[in-house]
């Protein structure tokens, strides 16, 4: 785990999403589904962030601009600061032998970087429209559904070792139907490194902080 003041090179549209990318400097991209508190200017709490991709010197993260924080980070130009914390937390098993990507919305967001490592991978995605559904294109080859029509409705009778990033309702539909499922969850985070009990998850009938003991958790 690292902290760094780093630079912003620059932003991208990815349909109603926003890539940012960032020097690396001395921060690790660490393993996919592992998450990054960026803290934008002028804010007092960071928000944490997946790792989308890593490219040569540079972090970038797939963000959806839906409060305060994340606005921020969206305006932000090239030439402006962040400070960033991480990489924080666990990520995804990559010794599976038959993975399966499967997202939902901004849960997309760490699944380029999770494809870098794996190669190859299979992946089927799932969005509310076809505007956020370009974000698909960050995944070529990616098998693509747009509501009403659900993500489960694509997997196979055998997914095999899924890894699933996505809303709440997607995640516990894929935990019935993927035992061995390993699933990326989200929760508010005010530190990212287990100090302020902000991102507490009832697990198994026991409270656990989910910037510890995850993100990413096996279904079972």
């Amino acid at each position: 785990m690292t902290g760094a003041e780093l630079r912003v090179t620059g932003t991208e549209a990815v349909g109603p999403y926003t890539l940012l990318r960032v020097e690396a400097g001395p921060i690790e991209p660490g393993i996919p589904g592992q998450f990054f508190m960026l803290r934008p200017p002028g804010h007092v709490l960071p928000r944490p962030m997946s790792l989308c991709l890593s490219r040569a010197g540079e972090l970038c993260f797939l963000i959806d601009a839906i409060g305060p924080g994340t606005q921020a980070l969206c305006g932000l130009t090239a030439g402006d600061h962040l400070h960033v914390l991480g990489p924080l937390g666990n990520g995804f098993d990559l010794t599976v032998p038959r993975p399966l990507l499967v997202g939902g919305g901004i849960g997309v967001a760490p699944f380029p970087y999770l494809a870098q490592a794996l190669r190859d991978v299979p992946a089927i995605l799932g969005f509310s429209t076809a505007a956020h559904a370009e974000a698909a294109a960050l995944l070529p080859g990616a098998r693509v559904v747009v509501e009403p029509a659900l993500v489960t409705s694509l997997l196979p009778a055998d997914p095999g070792d899924v890894l699933a990033c996505g809303p709440e309702p997607m995640l516990e539909a894929v935990r019935s139907l993927a035992p061995r499922a390993q699933l990326a969850w989200e929760a508010p985070m005010a530190c990212g490194y287990g100090a302020c009990f902000g991102c507490v998850v009832e697990l198994d009938g026991h409270l656990q902080r989910l910037c510890i003991a995850g993100p990413v958790l096996r279904a079972a």
